[in-house]
């Protein structure tokens, strides 16, 4: 059986892979063809280069293949990306959003920006890695412009209300958030279901209107993904 690769009806610049043992995996459209960013296979298909997504290395892929209803990352996109760590996700963005869109990477450690500048956004235009602490959006505002769309994955006890932070000054009005909740990395005293509640009334209380709350298990052991819109009042 040959390799076969198909668009992912709901998923904007997703594709489904079918492997030569007739299983299936998630793939998007490499953008720097002929380079993988963290070991993952490249798929040669027709004229284009697939890159296979890992649900077990990405919580954006775990949420696709956990029932995530829309992905709001659609080619020419404008994405702020905090926690881009080393770029294994980011990288996928990078593929959706193509080279009329932008991902603004911020990650608080050198070490994983070192990485991302040298194997991931050396080869993608289409990214800028900004060395920047999440809970201080301030600080880069000179560096980002309004985007589309908040993607938020950060060890922080306050993920919730960094990302509003973020979203007051970045997010157009209308744009859409996903959050990444590492329910361990807030309160390990408390229940993940607690924690979920808890960050998901912080959104609320700040303009969001919640559109899906999907689970990551088994690929991720207390995370959720938050899909929420930003429709401020004011």
């Amino acid at each position: 059986m040959s390799v076969k690769v198909e668009p992912m009806p709901k998923f904007d610049g997703v594709y489904q892979v079918t492997l030569e043992d007739g299983s299936k995996r998630i793939a998007s459209k490499n953008l720097a063809p002929g380079r993988d960013v963290y070991g993952e296979r490249l798929i040669k298909y027709k004229d284009a280069e697939y890159r296979l997504w890992d649900p077990y290395r990405s919580k954006i892929a775990a949420a696709i293949l956990k029932g995530l209803k829309m992905l709001p990352i659609k080619l020419g996109y404008k994405v702020l990306y905090l926690g881009a760590a080393s770029g294994t996700t980011a990288s996928h963005v990078s593929d959706i959003i193509g080279e009329e869109g932008h991902v603004y990477c911020i990650e608080f450690a050198p070490r994983p920006l070192k990485e991302l500048i040298n194997n991931v956004c050396r080869y993608r235009p289409n990214m800028s890695p900004i060395l920047a602490d999440a809970r201080f959006p301030e600080k880069y505002a000179h560096l980002v412009e309004k985007v589309d769309m908040i993607y938020c994955d950060i060890a922080q006890p306050e993920q919730a209300q960094i990302l509003v932070d973020n979203a007051k000054i970045f997010l157009k009005k209308g744009g859409w958030i996903m959050l990444a909740i590492k329910a361990r990395s807030i309160d390990v005293t408390k229940e993940p279901s607690e924690v979920y509640k808890r960050e998901i009334a912080i959104l609320e209380k700040n303009g969001f209107q919640i559109h899906q709350v999907v689970h990551l298990e088994p690929y991720d052991k207390d995370h959720a993904m938050i899909l929420a819109q930003y429709l401020p009042s004011q």
